[in-house]
């Protein structure tokens, strides 16, 4: 799961709470000329710019090019983040960290597809595939837009309920829950998310 604003140094384990175990490795992005965002953890293209640096000691494993495949996923993101007011961007960058657009993902903890839908949240919005690409794209973002409105477009109160549950932002004073992964998570995402803007502007 990553991003472009370089996270200098990322000493850190990118999975979410509840997303799948994300194997590590350098991703790239870059946006063509249809505004299509493209990622790959093999920039074959000049293109390609730098997303997410991971560490040296986390680089033996390359997973599967699912992100290669990203642009697939594109139209389901737009027409699902549109319907839901929320930034495709937003919706990318979550995509990114929690499943590295491997849509057969699965976590320890039960979390599955694209946005890492765990078995409650898939019922609560009605899935009854969430291996299927557009329904698990369709929950999720639906569920950042309710987490979005709960907390007053708070970016980072979004991203720790998505991640840890809305009870634990509740429980700890609607701030980010002091869990390793999470206080990780949110700023992972966030710098993805920024610097998938600023590519859109530029591209």
């Amino acid at each position: 799961m990553y991003r472009a604003a370089l996270l200098p140094r990322l000493a850190v384990t990118l999975l979410a709470a509840g997303t799948a175990d994300l194997a590590r490795a350098d991703i790239y992005s870059f946006v063509d000329g249809s505004g299509v965002t493209h990622f790959s953890n093999v920039p074959v293209d000049g293109r390609y710019r730098l997303l997410l640096a991971t560490p040296p000691e986390n680089r033996a494993t390359r997973p599967q090019n699912w992100l290669g495949k990203s642009a697939i996923f594109e139209p389901l993101i737009q027409r699902a983040a549109r319907s839901q007011a929320v930034r495709p961007e937003l919706v990318r960058a979550v995509i990114v960290v929690e499943s590295a657009f491997n849509p057969r993902a699965v976590s320890r903890r039960g979390a599955v597809g694209l946005m890492q839908l765990r078995p409650a949240t898939a019922r609560r919005y009605g899935v009854a595939d969430a291996f299927d690409p557009e329904q698990n794209i369709t929950a999720g973002v639906h569920y950042l837009r309710d987490l979005l409105t709960r907390y007053g477009n708070n970016l980072e109160l979004t991203l720790a309920a998505y991640n840890a549950g809305e009870d634990a932002v509740e429980r700890y004073g609607h701030r980010i829950p002091p869990f390793s992964e999470t206080e990780h998570y949110v700023p992972t995402v966030l710098r993805i998310y920024r610097s998938l803007l600023a590519q859109q502007r530029t591209g």
